[in-house]
């Protein structure tokens, strides 16, 4: 055995070595094979879209823009009049059943899941655990059903960073299990990051199925994240530890909070 696992690593390193140096070129035929997609997109008049989540955030601006295009809709939500509870068993069992539910209807019309997943999933910020825990089971689990479909159903992973929706408005789950609106935790959380509009992000969705990405982050500059997660997994965990926790016993000591106060005290300077 031991044997073998030396020669696993020997075999697994020089592969890895072999694909990393590839890297652009399988990075740049990836570009070119999504310049091809992009001139000959699915045209989704008539087609039947199922989104979940459709009463707020992307769920609801996707709605608008599949609508815009002459998709027929089925909406479905967690409450009749806003969605964005974050419950997060519901959050992942909640697109498991609506997929169980589906998937021979899609088999037949060879139709598409879209996963709003979530960076979450792999960039680990704290107070967040349950959340970012059920995103990246939303990743692993369609990631698999990906596998097992084959080329009967696309499943596209969408991975949003901050977008301009009630989760960063500051709603967060109370240490009691209640939703509560907090916005100095979300100053904490989002602090002076770059806040993507919801209307471009599902845009951006939207196009990317059309065209029949696997995958797509929003903002684009959050894929780099991944490269961070995989290679120096030490630096991110311990600079979102240091920005968010901080020193002191209290969000409000934390460095993210801090920078965000002095800008806006010197924008109120700048601008009385």
């Amino acid at each position: 055995m031991d044997l073998a696992d030396k020669l696993m690593n020997v075999i697994v390193i020089t592969i890895s070595l072999l694909a990393l140096f590839f890297l652009h070129q399988y990075r740049f035929l990836n570009s070119l094979i999504s310049t091809v997609r992009t001139l000959f997109k699915e045209n989704l008049t008539g087609k039947v879209v199922l989104i979940t989540g459709a009463s707020s955030g992307i769920g609801e601006h996707l709605a608008y823009e599949y609508a815009r295009r002459g998709a027929r809709l089925a909406l479905v939500a967690r409450r009749n009049q806003r969605l964005q509870e974050v419950a997060d068993d519901i959050n992942f069992w909640g697109s498991v059943y609506s997929s169980y539910f589906a998937q021979q209807h899609l088999k037949k019309s060879k139709g598409k899941i879209i996963v709003i997943s979530s960076c979450a999933g792999w960039v680990f910020a704290p107070r967040t655990a349950f959340y970012n825990a059920s995103k990246a089971a939303l990743i692993s689990f369609y990631e698999t059903l990906r596998i097992e479909f084959g080329t009967q159903i696309g499943v596209t992973i969408v991975t949003p960073g901050f977008i301009d929706t009630e989760m960063t408005e500051g709603k967060f789950l109370s240490k009691e299990g209640r939703l509560e609106v907090d916005r100095e935790m979300r100053d904490v959380q989002v602090s002076l990051m770059p806040v993507e509009s919801v209307e471009k992000c599902a845009k951006a969705i939207v196009e990317s199925a059309r065209r029949g990405d696997r995958y797509l982050t929003v903002p684009s500059w959050m894929e780099t994240t991944i490269l961070w997660k995989v290679f120096c997994p030490e630096i991110m965990d311990g600079w979102n530890r240091f920005m968010i926790l901080g020193p002191g016993s209290s969000y409000r000591d934390s460095p993210s909070k801090k920078i965000l106060d002095v800008v806006n005290e010197i924008k109120q300077l700048l601008l009385p």
